[in-house]
């Protein structure tokens, strides 16, 4: 009998391999996260700093966040998110962010009904990314954790050859990996447009007033734990 599966794998592979030769121009960067700020609050900085190296970066949002104002059209509500994406992709410096359209805390009941498996390993098959930034597995949210863990068993599964690092969001500190290898990336260049686009997020009135203080404060005490102004840390996960 054909193992389907296996057969899948292996093309996946195959052109993931061609994908690579493609892309020595161009190095890609790729980012999945659960909602429209993550990338944001946990990467910012350095994504904006590899795209003002002439990286490629990509953003994958699994949701669009309609459910943060129930007391609104959710169509309104998306289209403000989307707005708010764009704007601070241009500040980032992005190719672009997409939007995968799962439902805040259904993301399992979505991921199997919308082939959401299948398309992540498209595009990381298609995009040979050299490196993948994504949630931390220790994140209280759980949406943030499921995104974590579809990364890794995908990681896997098509046996990518490159870095998936995971960086923090409503955890202050990282409970486990402190063994593992870290990335350091010195963004005091960069701040300044991470925080900006945080701020692009401003139907988030209540999540900014929360995570910037925070933000701040984690990339003082990175930097100074690494010689410089301002740091993102991230833990290698594959």
């Amino acid at each position: 009998m054909v193992n389907m599966k296996n057969n899948t794998n292996n093309k996946l592979r195959k052109k993931q391999k061609k994908s690579k030769k493609k892309r020595t121009q161009k190095e890609t960067i790729l980012c999945f996260c659960a909602h429209n700020d993550d990338q944001v609050i946990g990467a910012g900085g350095t994504l904006a700093k590899y795209a003002k190296e002439g990286k490629e970066v990509y953003t994958y949002i699994f949701s669009y966040g309609e459910g943060s104002h129930p007391h609104l059209n959710p169509r309104v509500i998306i289209k403000k998110r989307v707005s708010e994406s764009r704007a601070a992709d241009k500040i980032i410096g992005e190719k672009g962010s997409f939007h995968l359209g799962l439902k805040e805390g259904k993301f399992m009941d979505g991921i199997e009904k919308r082939g959401i498996k299948e398309r992540i390993k498209e595009i990381i098959t298609e995009k040979a990314p050299i490196k993948i930034f994504t949630h931390s597995q220790d994140d209280p949210h759980v949406d943030h954790r499921i995104v974590n863990k579809l990364i890794l068993d995908i990681a896997n599964e098509i046996k990518y050859y490159g870095d998936i690092y995971s960086f923090d969001i409503w955890n202050p500190l990282p409970a486990r990996g402190r063994e593992k290898p870290m990335l350091f990336v010195d963004i005091s260049k960069t701040f300044n447009k991470k925080i900006k686009a945080i701020k692009c997020h401003n139907s988030q009135t209540v999540t900014l007033w929360t995570m910037l203080p925070a933000t701040y404060t984690r990339a003082v005490i990175n930097g100074l734990n690494h010689h410089c102004k301002y740091a993102e840390i991230f833990y290698k996960i594959n």
